[in-house]
């Protein structure tokens, strides 16, 4: 068997060297005039500020949660597991910090440069785009390989072994570096999702639809609260998300590597993090790969990337299965060709990525039937184009489900024609391990997806600057075109995550389930210790009903959480229009400073009552019902239902705003498309699947996950 463990930090340090190089040849393009670099400076002062105080709020809360855990996990197993667990979610929480703030850093800085390569070059600007997101995406992936694979040698070192009991102390003391991860991700993705869609919607309401001015005039005092929450929603929020994603999933596959011990050895624990390790090298290639004609449409140029990153991932999945997943020697257990079917497994995942982009492409590219039938519907006013919107984001669910399904399937079949079940009797088989593989194949071109993310909001701030610095004409139209297409990418980023997601969270929910059986052997259960959930038992069924509750409850706070802070930004929009009748002339400047101030204070209060229900919901539903002797069963189902849950409604939103989204650009972009009443209905349409899209949508599919990793955190509170 060839060791391959020696890949994993030299991919690691690879992607950061690379997205080093890259920041470098950003950097190094000139920022354009001097109203371009002044409007880019309020950018950055605005960014920086809410990452500050955003940061604290989060860093307050995770030290307490992480105490309070550490307590209930020290008293229910012991005290070195609850330090373990704590130094776990500690070292995750400030590297899904970090990772969430370096894609900011880069997209504040990046924005300015590609409107200045735009006035000349249309691939010029989209290669500095792709460029800058890359740089995130490359780093946040980085991040996540190299701090769990520090962290599993760091503990194999300290208490680890070569046995499997060993092994899984070792994984299940992990866990909490998933934990960490998800709880960040979901506040930086609350916070930046609530301050941006709060300044777009006060932004749209007031200066679009009752003032009747351009979108990014500088005219609009909240014009630069929205360019900032571009920022710190699309780049700090989902960097944040993806670090989590890519931790989780990784942490949740070593769990059912654990349990294939006696067939591949560590070998099976470690083998995710070379299957990510060959991502990240597949998507340095991709990146590299991205060359744009003048005259081409951006997502064939993104997509040809993204073909290279998909095609080198494959040759290079099927090398690591080889290389670490088979030995004649185990053909009693198993099949000798095991890697082969493994490696199928994985293949499954990176074709269901790719099924996600094609899916979320056809409901969200202009070109396409759904985005026109909202475009049409808007002919005949705002609540037409509000009916299209949402038809179009219930119907997008469909598809995607029917594809996890057939992934989740395949790969599971997959898995157990590798390894049969109870051979020899009581083996597991390999029907979930095959679905942990698959999620790895999934998640192989994460940071190829994660650079075409943030290219959306960097492109979007740099055709604001073009606005507000008075350019127009060709170059307009190039950047107008870039934000097209970044709207896409966006939304593709957001489907994909979600995809993942549903993955990830069976294979989560099988590693709950194998830790619950874990935990009862050990308490001295002998017979049926495996949890059975059972919805015709009524404490299961109250479970179940708990987990749908979380999802819609802290769907419904979101939301309101962006409407609350929006009302804030229009009365101070109105209210800048009243004290200043010179704005409008133009012989008065807005006071910027005043509206970005006014949105961070309220997005940062408005984002606990959500994230506090995602923390405290299923940990009280198993604690409140320990006493009947069902709490890991009615937590079970809560994480089983809740998981189904989230994952529509994350379609229904993220799909839909997006469709919305796209139909107002595409109005634009069509001749005398600006400030018709056709194109004041989709601003509308557009403003109501803003909370959708970038707040409530991609927070749920971070909640799925969350509620997976507390649940497998306190699993012995239970028990």
């Amino acid at each position: 068997m060839v060791d391959l463990t020696v890949i994993v930090p030299i991919a690691g340090l690879a992607a950061l060297g690379t997205a080093a190089y890259l920041t470098r040849l950003v950097l190094r393009l000139p920022r354009g005039d001097e109203r371009m670099q002044r409007i880019e400076g309020a950018i950055q002062e605005g960014a920086r500020a809410f990452m500050r105080r955003q940061y604290r709020t989060i860093a307050l809360i995770a030290a307490v949660v992480a105490v309070l855990f550490a307590v209930a996990i020290g008293l229910a197993r012991s005290p070195e597991d609850g330090l373990r667990t704590a130094i776990a979610f500690s070292l995750g929480s400030a590297l899904s910090a970090a990772s969430g703030y370096i894609g900011m850093y880069i997209s504040i800085r990046a924005n300015s440069r590609t409107a200045n390569e735009g006035l000349t070059s249309f691939g010029g600007a989209l290669r500095t785009a792709l460029r800058g997101g890359s740089v995130s995406g490359l780093t946040v992936v980085g991040f996540s390989l190299l701090g769990v694979w520090g962290l599993y040698e760091g503990y194999n070192a300290w208490f680890g072994g070569a046995s499997q009991e060993l092994q899984n102390n070792v994984i299940l003391s992990m866990v909490g570096f998933g934990f960490g991860a998800s709880l960040v991700a979901l506040f930086a993705q609350l916070g930046g999702g609530i301050y941006t869609k709060a300044a777009d919607v006060g932004a749209d309401l007031v200066g679009k639809v009752e003032a009747g001015i351009p979108e990014d005039d500088p005219r609009n005092p909240a014009v630069i609260a929205d360019l900032v929450g571009d920022n710190v929603g699309d780049c700090a929020g989902r960097g944040a998300d993806l670090f989590e994603s890519t931790a989780a999933e990784n942490i949740g596959a070593m769990v059912l590597g654990v349990l294939l011990f006696p067939v591949f050895g560590v070998a099976g624990v470690f083998f995710p993090l070379v299957a990510r390790s060959f991502g990240l090298i597949a998507t340095i290639a991709g990146v590299f790969a991205v060359r744009a004609k003048e005259d081409e449409r951006p997502m064939s140029a993104l997509n040809r990337g993204y073909y290279v990153t998909t095609g080198l991932a494959v040759v290079l999945f099927a090398a690591a299965a080889y290389a670490m997943l088979q030995d004649r020697r185990l053909a009693p257990i198993g099949n000798p060709d095991a890697w082969l079917f493994l490696f199928l497994a994985g293949f499954v995942g990176i074709i269901t990525s790719l099924a996600f982009v094609y899916i979320t492409q056809y409901y969200t590219e202009a070109k396409y039937r759904p985005v026109k039938e909202i475009a049409k519907a808007s002919e005949t006013g705002p609540a037409t184009n509000i009916l299209a919107g949402f038809g179009v984001g219930l119907e997008a669910t469909a598809l995607p489900i029917i594809t996890v399904a057939v992934a989740i399937l395949a790969s599971f079949k997959l898995g157990e024609l590798a390894l049969p079940p109870n051979v020899p009797s009581g083996f597991p088989g390999g029907g979930f391990y095959g679905t942990a593989v698959a999620t790895m194949g999934m998640l192989a071109t994460a940071a190829y997806i994660l650079a075409e993310d943030t290219f959306g909001p960097i492109t979007d701030n740099a055709a604001g600057i073009l606005e507000m610095s008075g350019k127009s004409g060709e170059s307009r139209q190039r950047m107008d075109k870039l934000d097209a297409a970044g709207n896409t990418t966006k939304a593709l980023t957001k489907g994909y995550a979600v995809g993942s997601a549903a993955l990830a969270a069976f294979l989560l929910f099988q590693a709950y389930l194998s830790e619950v059986n874990v935990l009862r052997v050990a308490n001295g259960c002998a017979v049926n210790c495996l949890p059975v959930i059972n919805l015709g038992v009524p404490e299961i069924f109250i479970g179940a009903m708990a987990g749908v509750m979380i999802v819609f409850l802290f769907s419904a706070l979101a939301i309101r959480a962006v409407g609350k802070t929006a009302w804030e930004i229009i009365s101070d929009v109105r209210r800048q229009f009243r004290e200043k009748p010179g704005i409008m002339a133009g012989t008065e400047e807005p006071d910027y400073a005043r509206t970005v101030d006014i949105c961070t204070r309220a997005a940062l209060r408005n984002m606990i009552a959500p994230g506090i229900l995602a923390v405290l919901g299923p940990t009280l539903v198993g604690v409140a019902l320990r006493p009947t002797g069902y709490a890991a069963e009615a937590v079970g189902a809560l994480l089983m239902v809740g998981t189904i849950a989230g994952i529509v409604l994350a379609l229904v939103f993220n799909t839909g705003g997006g469709a919305w989204d796209n139909a107002k650009k595409h109005i634009e972009l069509s001749k005398g498309g600006k400030g018709t009443p056709t194109h004041k209905a989709a601003v509308v349409g557009d403003t109501v699947g803003d909370p959708f899209k970038d707040t409530a949508g991609p927070s749920l599919h971070i909640l799925v996950k969350l509620l997976s990793t507390i649940t497998l955190v306190l699993a012995a509170l239970f028990v």
